[in-house]
């Protein structure tokens, strides 16, 4: 994980894979506190996320997020544009947590699904706001 302060003057973080390749961003956070929580967030629950799948013709798990319900963290596959999909990971509050880059084809999307909960519970924080804090 990098934390990082962007031009807005907020928090975020990007998760990146072992080859350095960012496979997701966070939210804006007011603190950098913030973005650390929303980093824990990931790296527990990510590994236990289930997956659904709002493309169309896919299958919407039980899952998913209902307004005013807490419910498991999950994974929601999206089709957000010709030809392309992508994924956000939204905690049990249904706050989207984390959003991927676009995918060509809903397999890849499932692959930095998988990318994400192989490498967050592992991966180390790396503060690139010591300058601003």
């Amino acid at each position: 994980f990098e934390v990082i302060y962007d031009v807005a003057g907020t928090f975020r973080f990007h998760l990146k894979a072992a080859n350095g390749q960012i496979i997701a961003v966070s939210q804006s956070y007011g603190t950098k506190e913030s973005a650390l929580k929303g980093i824990a967030s990931i790296k527990k629950n990510a590994p236990i996320a289930k997956t659904a799948d709002l493309t169309p013709g896919g299958t919407v798990s039980e899952s998913t997020h209902k307004p005013g319900v807490i419910q498991d963290t999950v994974f929601e596959i999206q089709f957000n544009a010709p030809d392309r999909y992508r994924f956000h990971l939204k905690a049990a509050n249904g706050q989207i947590i984390a959003v991927s880059q676009s995918y060509l084809s809903k397999q890849a999307a499932e692959n930095g699904i998988a990318s994400v909960k192989t490498n967050a519970p592992k991966a180390k924080i790396i503060d690139q706001t010591t300058a601003v804090t």
